[in-house]
């Protein structure tokens, strides 16, 4: 019989690898590739646990057992740092949230005569994969998709594709529809209907002219620390409350106990509301509406939190503003943030707690603080998309 071989690890696009760089769609580390391709199942395989898998783009990873996942996490990390040949003092384990706990998505739908398709699409194609079932999103955000379906058959243009995007807030789901049509008072109606008797914490529509918001019962808030925050529609979120719970943790404790701390791209407050306490917080956003919903929520809870809107890739921060902070957090989007850590590695910060949901541009700043005297203290790997090729992280630098 000829040799087999060993696939050793997980490639960023969730192909197995084998030790001579041989990827193979669908493989797991520990199983063997035949020399014809087949491959012999190992001991880290799990049975994917929604009959969609395969074909919708939601999940690549539901095949691979939790050990295997946890490492493929870890391992996006590892990886991401090696290539810019930086090394972290320590890589923690990585931490999966469970399933069922996904808070928001954005699904497609699209009608075609009587019948709605709605759900993620499937894997590189703009086909949309019909959601029956998804061990994915919170309880609450899937038992909204039956009654969607239904209001789209109504509503939606034919043939055209709506966005659907889910929330969980404190009040309830917020559901923000894109694309449809909803003209005349009987259809506004019917939509305040619909949001009532689903008990919707906001409900809105965009027709082509912009978001409007048809249902609201009450102010939609999130809390952090505390603090509750009347938040923008579909406002950026973590995407799981164990996952953003992680995150905060980490950003603690690698910010310690210093009195003044500044959080770069503060979003609507997640980790400027959640460190406040016993400290002031200077919170810088780009987005006028996030930063005026963490500003007011701050103000109304009297917390030493001073909001400024400022674009960090414009106007970033300089080493004579930085040095009053004893510790900065920075949550960047995907692109990283290369013009604000350019000025952070000239610094005096002695601190700096950096978010991350891309392990590669996350690397390539980190090389650009080591080289201006940072250490890379620690990493935590967290795997908030499970069973998806999406890694996040926090890290820790110390001057």
């Amino acid at each position: 019989m000829s040799e087999t071989a060993l696939i050793t690890r997980i490639a960023a696009r969730g192909d197995g690898v084998t030790d001579d760089g041989r990827h193979v769609a669908g493989a797991v580390p520990g199983d063997r590739v035949r020399p014809d391709g087949i491959v012999i199942p190992g001991p880290n395989r799990a049975d994917p646990a929604c009959r969609h898998f395969g074909k919708c783009g939601g999940c690549q990873l539901q095949h691979v057992a939790e050990g295997a996942l946890a490492d493929y996490v870890r391992d996006r990390v590892i990886g991401g740092l090696a290539g810019q040949e930086v090394a972290a003092d320590e890589v923690l384990p990585a931490l999966l949230s469970p399933p069922y706990s996904r808070r928001r998505a954005v699904l497609t739908a699209l009608r075609t005569g009587k019948q709605v398709a709605i759900g993620f699409n499937a894997a590189q194609s703009n086909q949309i994969v019909d959601m029956r079932m998804c061990p994915l999103l919170l309880p609450e955000l899937f038992a909204l998709v039956g009654p969607v379906r239904e209001l789209l058959a109504l509503i939606a243009p034919q043939r055209r594709p709506v966005k659907v995007r889910m929330q969980m807030l404190d009040q309830g789901v917020e559901l923000v529809l894109e694309g449809v049509k909803a003209e005349g008072l009987d259809a506004a109606m019917a939509l305040q209907d619909f949001a009532g008797a689903n008990r919707l914490a906001r409900f809105v529509i965009d027709q082509g002219d912009g978001p409007e918001t048809l249902w609201q019962p009450d102010p939609p808030t999130v809390r952090f620390g505390g603090i509750a925050v009347e938040v923008p529609v579909f406002a950026f979120l973590q995407p799981t409350a164990v996952g953003q719970e992680t995150l905060i943790e980490a950003v603690r404790s690698a910010i310690g106990e210093a009195a003044a701390v500044a959080d770069l791209f503060a979003g609507v407050g997640t980790f400027a509301l959640s460190v406040q306490a016993g400290r002031k917080v200077y919170a810088a956003e780009g987005a006028r509406d996030a930063i005026a919903a963490l500003t007011g929520a701050a103000n109304r809870a009297r917390a030493q939190v001073a909001g400024e809107h400022r674009d960090l890739f414009r106007r970033p921060l300089v080493p004579k503003e930085l040095d009053r902070f004893g510790a900065v957090i920075l949550d960047p989007p995907r692109a990283g943030a290369e013009e604000q850590v350019k000025e952070l590695a000239a610094s005096n910060v002695p601190a700096v707690a950096y978010v991350s949901c891309n392990p590669a541009s996350f690397a390539r700043d980190a090389k650009i603080l080591v080289a201006g005297g940072y250490r890379l203290d620690w990493v935590r790997p967290v795997g908030q998309f499970r069973w998806s090729t999406h890694v996040e992280l926090a890290g820790r630098f110390s001057k």
